[in-house]
């Protein structure tokens, strides 16, 4: 494959560390919190997928899914606290940038590669969440699935990024925590990359197609091999 001319990342789960803010908040959850966490994640994930199986007149944009899937862990493990409900989807618009991103990112441009992030999340929900991450000075864009009316992995979301660049997906490198987001983005033609940092079994047959990653610290030397 051709070195990349643009590195492409997911956002939730990948760049933005999803569980701090039910790690912030642990305290006043209890000791599942990891669970509880583990739940909205998957739930949110869910809810995207059928809306989008279910066709255009079900959408509805990531940040409602993000809040009816919070609705559904409350009642799921019977927490009832409407202050931490309102604390927790706070905390979710400012979800930080795991460590080591910033540095990676700015390495990435300084090798001269275009960086975006292609994201299930709406156009202000990821605004918020790269201007709090501070990475917004560090991404050529942020392309939401809201420009398509549908979520990932629909093809036309992963075009996105070709039209984006005007590249083609095989001179583009996609990284993604989510193994089915990285199974797309291949099928999809993208030069993928998985990060699974909790050393998670294989998915899709990814593991020996694709580079797999502990953290994101690494990209730039591979990118640049």
């Amino acid at each position: 494959m051709p070195p990349p001319a643009a590195a492409i990342f997911d956002a939730y789960g990948t760049l933005l560390n999803v569980h701090a803010p039910m790690a912030a908040l642990a305290g006043r959850i209890g000791e599942n919190w990891r669970q509880v966490s583990a739940d909205w994640r998957m739930k949110q994930l869910e809810y995207s997928w059928v809306r989008s199986l279910t066709g255009p007149s079900e959408h509805q944009d990531f940040w409602r899914c993000t809040q009816d899937a919070l609705d559904w862990v409350f009642a799921r493990h019977g927490l009832a606290d409407p202050g931490l409900h309102a604390e927790l989807l706070e905390a979710y618009r400012a979800c930080p940038a795991y460590p080591e991103a910033p540095a990676m990112l700015r390495a990435l441009r300084e090798a001269g590669l275009a960086t975006a992030i292609l994201s299930n999340g709406e156009p202000v929900m990821l605004a918020t969440a790269v201007e709090a991450a501070g990475i917004a000075d560090l991404l050529d864009d942020v392309l939401s699935v809201e420009a398509v009316g549908v979520f990932k992995p629909h093809p036309s979301v992963y075009r996105l990024a070709e039209r984006r660049f005007g590249l083609h997906a095989s001179v583009m490198a996609f990284v993604s925590a989510n193994p089915w987001d990285t199974q797309a983005a291949l099928v999809y033609g993208f030069q993928a990359i998985r990060v699974n940092r909790d050393g998670a079994p294989d998915e899709y047959n990814l593991r020996g197609a694709v580079p797999e990653l502990t953290d994101l610290s690494a990209l730039p030397a591979l990118l640049s091999a």
